[in-house]
């Protein structure tokens, strides 16, 4: 196998590939973003640097020291507390102890709190216990502090919610019912999401993530971006993340927009620009990972979609590294080897202010 070069699938499987194999994945790979985004492919150049990403004989690889971009928290705390099934360790500690150990332990750029469940909705009725715990922990620590969770518009559809489930109107051919239950959920959502935010900034929450927009779909994305607008007017000096969570917006409805732009199939190029005209501070690109294709081509892809939506940002842009996403494994605990080869390539190939 001594011609063979080391990588994963999308999987996590651990594969065999000779360098042209690699090469051809990442052409096939930024190709198709190319052609799904209507955005440029990577140059030869940059195709060939990824290579050399890859085909790197040691475990971990990194970017060159002053090339370091920002890491923001994305409930990275959680793995400390939360039980295996959930993606954590399970150690006997409090969300402040969890939140100090990672600052100071794991050397964090920012950390951040949220709801066991990470959703906003769960937030509402305990709104008085989140902000005395996000406070006494702020008092503590010293890199920024951000108050994040999904809105997850999902929890607004019975039997969660007040909301028709569009999930049983669409298949029975009522489609009106199914968009009217998601507009009506989507202010639902709004509203809390400007409550939650308003609380926070309240008692001086140094930052809010909305974190995994439309994962509902294209009114889930909706409601997070007129609840930014919102917040932006009674607190514009509360800094908010909004994550995306996926590469294009789910057209569930299919008709929803925002400053007159339909929202649906919108790419990260495309998202990053709504998110600006609403008022985010940082947008968080999130390309999917294919579990059948190798670790080259899903990086190939997600370099093409982060550059174009750097080129077209005018805040920072921040890729979600993470579990089945910017080019990592669908796998409950990321390995090493490819996050770090996704991380290098995103800072240097992707142009990506932070991850």
């Amino acid at each position: 196998m001594s011609d063979k070069i080391l990588i994963r699938m999308g999987d996590g499987e651990r594969i065999y590939l000779s360098a042209q194999d690699i090469r051809d994945d990442i052409l096939e790979g930024t190709r198709d973003a190319a052609r799904r985004g209507k955005i440029p492919e990577m140059t030869k150049e940059e195709q060939e640097r990824l290579f050399e990403i890859m085909a790197q004989p040691s475990r971990t690889v990194s970017v060159c020291p002053g090339e370091e971009v920002i890491v923001t928290d994305d409930g990275s705390s959680m793995s400390f507390y939360s039980g295996q099934d959930g993606g954590g360790v399970g150690v006997p500690m409090s969300r402040m102890q969890a939140i100090l150990a990672y600052e100071r332990a794991c050397a964090a750029d920012t950390v951040s709190m949220g709801h066991s469940d990470y959703s906003y909705k769960p937030v509402k009725p305990i709104i008085n216990f989140e902000m005395n715990e996000y406070y006494n922990t702020s008092m503590v620590t010293t890199v920024p502090f951000f108050y994040g969770a999904q809105p997850n518009m999902g929890l607004y559809y019975q039997p969660d919610g007040p909301c028709p489930n569009p999930a049983e109107l669409m298949p029975a051919g009522k489609i009106k019912e199914a968009r009217e239950a998601q507009e009506q959920a989507c202010e639902y959502l709004e509203k809390d999401l400007v409550f939650v935010g308003k609380k926070m900034a309240g008692i001086g929450c140094e930052g809010l993530n909305f974190d995994t927009c439309g994962s509902a779909g294209d009114a889930d994305f909706l409601a997070a971006l007129l609840a930014i607008e919102e917040l932006k007017k009674d607190v514009p000096h509360l800094p908010i993340i909004m994550g995306s969570s996926g590469e294009f917006v789910l057209g569930m409805h299919g008709a929803v927009k925002y400053d007159g732009k339909r929202l649906a199939g919108m790419y990260p190029h495309d998202q990053v620009k709504v998110a600006e005209t609403a008022g985010a501070d940082i947008f968080g690109v999130a390309v999917n990972s294919n579990t059948s294709q190798s670790t080259a081509w899903n990086l190939a892809r997600a370099v093409t979609f982060c550059k174009a939506a750097v080129d077209a940002a005018k805040i920072p842009v921040h890729a979600n590294v993470g579990m089945g996403v910017g080019g990592v494994p669908m796998m409950e605990q990321p390995p090493i080897d490819s996050v770090s080869r996704v991380s290098t390539a995103l800072a240097q190939l992707g142009k990506i202010d932070g991850l």
